[in-house]
């Protein structure tokens, strides 16, 4: 089978380079609030604008859960790691250097390994390095109307991870699984929203093409400004058959900066591409080295919690679920728990799983609601499944109820109680009106009888109906039988 990763005898080669901002509630070398949304310049200080004589402290929250990362993903935590100045000048940098982490990080190495392809296969891809820095601000572009460009500084210091991953993404669609993977663990260890729309997590990727079967990399272009993972898998496309298309026509590609444009679905460049040297690296002179001790790596190491990896196979084990169930339900750290609060109040997994599958899920779609705050709570739900489990009501009132107590937040029992819907499940009750409903429906009996066995289903029906949806279906189905074969003799 011929290599999928290979296009017109060509081999991409993409490295991806993350920056998740952490959820300290201050930045990382002042105490000012790293906060969304505040106007602008509004939560600035001497140390983040870089004003002269003011000195930079480490924020410990930072460091902490950059270490939670490291962690998870296997790399090593360097016990010794150094602050650099990465020297550059963007209006929105106000000290005309970043502090940021070269030559000695944080943590090195470590794997992300995701599925790819709908999940039909799986791919690792290492990581080189995840490193501590500060954000820079924001250039606010000209609008319609304007001829000025506007700076805000509040992003100034704000404290980030880099996610450097070696250059071993193929394809689009593995750089989507992979960052959707990274997405999830960063939520599961609750060190970063990962709200893209907010800025909370943006990428930059870096791309070249090399003959198939080539050991040296091609020529690297690094693509900007991608703000969705859909961006990502869509300017990557475009990037690999640019470049395929520049090297079959003969042509050679530069190495350059580009933005992706999300309305024109095109890159344009930006600048010629810079190397480390062009930054002029040398140690931050007003911090002291990073040193992490073994008892301080191990508190954290310890407050790593269970992530979804390893929450999908104890769900199969210990609720007795699919491993598609698993998946779901793990998908966010949230509704995992949400899971498990469930099943400490509920003792049967799969129908409980069917449930949060089907029509939690399907609410939470419909309102764009967050399961957090979902004002069923786990124990009111238990109830309600509770009911259906024992026979007191059916799976289709059950629907109903839950719908009424999503609107009125009451629960199943009162909703049940106050509507007088508890199921049938007399026998004699049931028997009657299976005696009616056969004796109304002559003709589809005599078709029943005469070998036309689907029409049993109409007659479960029609008894259900009859009921206001109240009979116990299973008791209906048992009864009914009888009824039918003793009339067929």
């Amino acid at each position: 089978m011929a290599d999928r990763h290979i296009i017109d005898g060509y081999e991409p080669v993409i490295g991806l380079e993350v920056h998740a901002q952490l959820s300290a509630d201050s930045k990382i070398f002042c105490g000012c609030k790293a906060e969304y949304g505040a106007p602008p310049n509004s939560l600035t200080c001497p140390v983040c604008l870089g004003l002269p004589g003011a000195l930079p402290v480490l924020n410990k929250k930072a460091v902490e859960y950059a270490m939670k990362m490291i962690l998870a993903v296997g790399g090593e935590v360097q016990l010794r790691s150094v602050f650099a100045r990465k020297n550059y000048f963007y209006p929105d940098l106000p000290k005309g250097y970043q502090i940021s982490q070269f030559d000695l990080p944080l943590g090195e190495g470590g794997v992300v390994e995701f599925q790819i392809e709908g999940g039909k296969s799986r791919k690792t891809v290492r990581l080189k390095r995840i490193h501590l820095e500060e954000d820079a601000g924001k250039s606010l572009h000209p609008e319609s109307g304007e001829d000025f460009t506007r700076i805000d500084l509040n992003r100034c210091g704000v404290p980030l991870i880099e996610i450097v991953t070696e250059p071993e993404i193929n394809t689009p669609q593995e750089a989507y699984g992979y960052l959707t993977k990274l997405k999830q663990m960063l939520q599961y260890l609750r060190i970063c929203s990962a709200d893209m729309e907010k800025g909370h997590l943006r990428c930059d990727a870096n791309v070249s093409v090399r003959p198939a079967g080539a050991h040296i990399l091609g020529i690297r272009t690094e693509v900007k400004n991608l703000n969705s993972f859909k961006a990502v898998e869509k300017a990557l496309a475009y990037e690999i058959e640019r470049q395929i298309g520049i090297l079959k026509s003969g042509g050679k590609i530069e190495q350059c900066t580009l933005l992706w444009d999300d309305k024109r679905q095109a890159a344009e460049s930006m600048r010629s591409k810079e190397e480390s040297h062009d930054y002029r690296y040398f140690p931050e002179p007003d911090l002291v080295n990073l040193t992490i001790d073994e008892v301080w790596l191990e508190k954290i190491r310890a407050e790593l919690p269970e992530l979804a990896e390893a929450r999908v196979k104890r769900f199969i084990s210990q609720y007795n679920i699919p491993e598609y169930d698993a998946m779901v339900l793990t998908d966010s750290r949230e509704l995992a728990d949400y899971y498990e609060d469930l099943m400490k109040e509920f003792n049967d997994g799969k129908a409980a799983s069917n449930w949060i599958m089907t029509e939690l899920l399907r609410v939470l779609n419909e309102e764009r609601a967050d399961i957090a705050t979902f004002r069923i709570k786990p124990k009111m739900l238990a109830e309600l499944l509770g009911y259906v489990q024992s026979g007191k009501i059916s799976g289709k009132i059950a629907k109903d109820v839950f719908v009424e107590m999503i609107e009125t937040s009451k629960t199943a029992g009162e909703i049940i109680l106050s509507k007088g819907l508890t199921q049938i499940s007399d026998d004699s009750l049931i028997r009657g009106v299976i005696a009616k409903v056969i004796a109304e429906n002559d003709d589809n009996l005599r078709k029943y009888l005469s070998g036309k066995k689907q029409i049993f289903g109409f007659f479960v029906g029609q008894v259900i109906k009859e009921t206001g949806g109240k009979a116990n279906p299973g008791l209906v189905n048992k009864l009914l039988k009888e009824k039918l074969d003793d009339l067929a003799g």
